[in-house]
């Protein structure tokens, strides 16, 4: 079963440099690029916010899409971190969790909300606030962790067991405190029907980090495997082949 900690800003504050993370993912980060633009190509919005966006690893790139961005992010080590990262540039940055964002009612047209719902096993009220700062019309694009992936779904095929509808946690070593954050994997579809019960239509999906792993790493140069990764994001995406889908939702 999912764990169901309670999720506070000083989970991420302990002594974890999530900057480092990023060391020697080039592709996975260039491969969340290609499927935001792919989603928001030929549109552009007034005011953007990326939730639980850490140093401000996207923001960058959603500016282009939109007049204003906020990095909304709970964690002040991140938002320290993302003050070289956004250094010149106009984008807000402010603190809050994703279940109590500090925007009016309708005030954004885009939401993004990326490598996030990984730490949420229960997301009902992360989903009824980016409903609730979303215009009328307006767009979230969401990350998911997809449980329902490749090698998973051919493994429950052999043993005859059916995908899981709720969370599964991923935690490899044991939490360290008793409110340590959870780390989920989600079913798709499970997810989707609680988007549209937030009132979050389902537009588009893409699979995302289709060849996530070391071994091809080491077998393939990153334009190739970026090459690889255009041609199959929306391909692949119908039978939620790959570990992160990105959901384009439209606020009805």
């Amino acid at each position: 079963m999912a764990e169901k900690s309670k999720k506070v800003a000083n989970q991420y504050e302990r002594g974890y440099d999530y900057t480092k993370y990023w060391d020697n993912r080039d592709y996975e980060n260039a491969a969340e690029h290609i499927a935001i633009r792919r989603l928001l190509k030929g549109q552009h919005y007034g005011s953007a916010a990326d939730i639980g966006g850490g140093f401000g690893r996207l923001c960058i790139l959603l500016r282009t899409f939109a007049d204003k961005v906020t990095l909304a992010e709970p964690a002040a080590s991140q938002l320290e971190a993302a003050k070289k990262v956004l250094e010149g540039t106009d984008i807000v940055q402010a603190q809050m969790q994703a279940d109590d964002l500090k925007f009016a009612d309708g005030e954004l047209d885009l939401v993004t909300m990326v490598r996030v719902m990984h730490h949420i096993p229960e997301p009902s009220a992360e989903f009824a606030e980016i409903s609730r700062v979303l215009a009328p019309g307006g767009t979230a694009i969401i990350e998911v962790a997809n449980y329902g992936h490749f090698k998973n779904r051919r493994r429950h095929k052999k043993e005859g067991i059916e995908l899981p509808k709720e969370p599964v946690s991923i935690r490899t070593v044991k939490a360290d405190e008793p409110d340590a954050i959870a780390f989920v994997n989600h079913n798709i579809d499970t997810v989707v029907g609680q988007l549209a019960a937030a009132g979050l239509t389902l537009e588009s999906k893409l699979s995302v980090s289709n060849l996530r792993s070391e071994r091809v790493k080491k077998t393939l140069p990153k334009s190739a495997m970026l090459l690889i990764e255009r041609a199959t994001q929306k391909r692949l995406a119908r039978n939620n082949f790959g570990p992160s889908i990105f959901l384009k939702l439209r606020k009805a």
